[in-house]
């Protein structure tokens, strides 16, 4: 991206997406923010980026307006665009929760958002908190923000948290990918898919996560149903069930002589074990039977 002097975006109440979008600009580019409407230069000035204002989209000139969108258009936000544009929109959408609700909020209102989540119109409004709205309405409160200010710099940490997060999290995913084993693991009639995430040098800083966020960026969801990783803390492994699998409950192997910590409620445990087939064996020995599975 090119190197910004200006983020332009609307006067008035502030919202998530716009806030948000303003955050990783200036994580980015450290320039100031102003709320107020844009010029036509403004527009055609690729170190001006113009959000969720000005009526165009065109990431090259930093223009991240989605409210000219057809009303057929896929729930989007500022946000999205901008992330877009940085080609982390794909990645957070799936491991950020919070965006695709931002997104219909945004573009579908509170009822619409209420109906796709399938809870009542009243339950949009319990979701916000202090925090939400405390930095929105001083974001809306002032005309420009600048560095080394409270809110400016409060926006700055936000940005550049959630760039770290997404950039971390694609960093686990090729990680995990190069390094990880596919396991099959026959108990009886049930076949335990998993998978194993050897030892090595470079490992990501939770190995549990990674593997899981792996998982999700595979689309193997719906087929994994447990995961082996490096203990944090010890030599051995980590062995836990992918999605509370209802099939396994790792709770069984408590008194196992290599089995140094088995969770109370079922979802992992913890292993000095480092032999393949003893990991294997282990998966094999948490299967539940189907009459006594919840």
């Amino acid at each position: 991206m090119s190197e910004l002097k200006l983020i332009v975006t609307h006067p008035g109440g502030a919202h998530k997406d716009d806030l948000l979008a303003a955050c990783v600009l200036v994580a980015l580019h450290g320039c100031p923010v102003e709320r107020r409407d844009p010029t036509g230069d403004e527009l055609a000035d690729a170190q001006v980026a113009v959000v969720d204002v000005g009526g165009h989209h065109d990431p090259a000139l930093h223009n991240y307006d989605h409210h000219q969108f057809p009303r057929e258009h896929a729930p989007t936000c500022s946000l999205s665009l901008v992330l877009a544009a940085l080609g982390l929109y794909e990645d957070a959408l799936r491991f950020c929760d919070w965006l695709e609700p931002a997104e219909w909020f945004d573009s579908r209102g509170p009822k619409k958002t209420a109906e796709w989540l399938g809870v009542p119109r009243a339950a949009i409004g319990k979701l916000n908190s202090p925090v939400d709205m405390t930095l929105l309405r001083h974001f809306a409160g002032s005309p420009r923000h600048a560095p080394g200010e409270t809110v400016y710099e409060f926006m700055r940490a936000v940005g550049a948290d959630l760039l770290a997060y997404l950039r971390g999290v694609r960093e686990d995913i090729e990680s995990v990918r190069g390094r990880s084993e596919r396991w099959q693991v026959q108990a009886g009639d049930e076949v335990i898919e998993t998978v194993f995430l050897p030892r090595s040098d470079e490992l990501p800083s939770e190995p549990s996560n990674g593997v899981a966020r792996f998982i999700r960026a595979t689309g193997l969801e719906t087929v994994i149903g447990a995961m082996v990783y490096p203990d944090r803390r010890a030599d051995g492994y980590g062995i836990s069930r992918y999605e509370d699998d209802p099939r396994l409950d790792f709770s069984r192997l408590d008194g196992e002589p290599d089995v140094h910590f088995a969770h109370k409620s079922g979802f992992m445990c913890k292993t000095s074990a480092t032999d393949p087939e003893r990991l294997r064996g282990l998966i094999a020995r948490a299967v539940v039977q189907p009459s006594a599975r919840p």
